[in-house]
């Protein structure tokens, strides 16, 4: 029998009668907040700031808040079945954990108690190449739980090979390429600070333990460190890239591919035509374009244009199990998960990772229930309103 995710609040009512209350916020939206109070400014900044003067980020809650959910009644969802299929993948639930970079900056737990709560929950853990922790450490956390391999397509081919067969090796099973981070965008919130983590040699730890990376190098890491970092700065990504440069992905990995940043219908195509299997509709939750179009507004068209060519994924400001349905009914197969795990994670390490993830489960359950889902595949656009504003 399916899991039922809403049990989650039976669980937390049934603790409060020995006085125990949850250690987070259930609203998941507080999380960001609550960061801010505990931990440092130059952390919180790095992962809650945005491009420019945030105009994105706002807009990607505006153009979700905007559509409203329309209920229907008298339908039996006594049993409910959250399942997915995605990429050739069964899933539990139509979410994933978005790649995020540095978790070290937020708790020491870093990129394994992430993936260790993902795991322990059965959503996939989609990891960072600027992560903080080898690919090989967060793969033996994981066990032989579902994981994926974002990669910043590097300058240098030698490196992305090799990224491409670590990441093989390690059991990652779905490629995720970030195609919207060609350069870092302006982000007043880290400039004013004068903070990038990647210059203190944090979020380089598969490049700093990678042989192709290092053979770059006139001395060891260890010796030289500042050289590492800038030859790490050097070859971080590529603006020169284009479409016929997927064939060396398609070369070098034999799984799926997903091209994450995609907001155009017309790069949908592109995608589909380059023999890619899915792209994420993103605008990496608002720190790449300042004035970006928001992702859910993007979402339908890019949708309409994969078709049944390519897994559509979405992410970019989700932060409650009602954002998770909406996309669905927008036309995203599933959803990656980005900031809020992150708070929860730099809160709480892996529990407060696991607290977020159930909570958004359980609140996804129950938003489709109550609006007459027993699956999210009988989720549409017929089930949303979209309101002016």
């Amino acid at each position: 029998m399916a899991r039922h995710w809403a049990d989650f609040q039976y669980e937390i009512y049934l603790n409060g009668m020995t006085g125990a209350v949850p250690r987070l916020p259930t609203d998941l939206s507080r999380l960001e907040e609550l960061t801010g109070q505990r931990l440092g400014p130059g952390p919180v900044g790095y992962v809650a700031g945005s491009a420019g003067d945030g105009s994105t980020a706002r807009a990607n809650r505006a153009a979700l808040e905007r559509r409203r959910i329309v209920p229907r009644m008298l339908r039996d969802v006594r049993e409910r079945d959250l399942s997915v299929e995605v990429l050739g993948r069964s899933l539990p639930a139509p979410v994933a954990l978005a790649p995020v970079g540095v978790l070290s900056i937020m708790h020491p737990g870093a990129e394994p108690a992430a993936a260790r709560a993902a795991a322990a929950q059965g959503v996939p853990f989609v990891l960072s190449s600027a992560s903080s922790t080898p690919m090989e450490e967060v793969a033996a956390a994981m066990g032989d739980a579902e994981r994926w391999f974002q990669l910043y397509w590097s300058k240098d081919r030698e490196v992305a090979r090799s990224f491409l067969g670590r990441a093989r090796a390690a059991g990652f099973s779905v490629l995720v390429v970030t195609l919207d981070t060609p350069l870092l965008a302006w982000r007043p919130r880290d400039l004013d600070r004068a903070y990038l983590p990647f210059l203190h040699g944090v979020g380089t730890a598969n490049y700093f333990t990678d042989p192709a990376f290092r053979a770059g190098l006139a001395k060891p890491v260890q010796e030289d460190p500042n050289a590492a970092v800038m030859h790490f700065v050097n070859l971080f990504s590529d603006p020169g890239k284009t479409w016929p440069d997927l064939a060396f992905l398609r070369e070098h990995w034999d799984g799926p591919i997903v091209l994450k940043g995609v907001l155009h219908p017309d790069d949908a195509r592109l995608a589909a035509d380059s023999g890619m299997d899915g792209v994420v509709v993103s605008n990496h939750g608002g720190r790449q374009v300042a004035g970006s179009v928001a992702a859910a507004d993007a979402l339908p068209r890019v949708a309409a244009a994969a078709g049944d060519r390519l897994t559509v994924l979405f992410d970019s400001g989700v932060r409650s199990g009602d954002d998770v349905f909406k996309a669905l009914a927008l036309g995203a197969r599933a959803v990656l998960l980005g900031r809020p795990y992150v708070y929860g994670l730099g809160l709480d390490g892996q529990p407060g990772v696991e607290h977020v993830i159930r909570c958004l489960l359980a609140e996804l359950d129950l938003t489709l229930a109550l609006s007459g889902h027993a699956t999210p595949a009988t989720v549409g656009p017929a089930d949303l309103e979209e309101t002016a504003g």
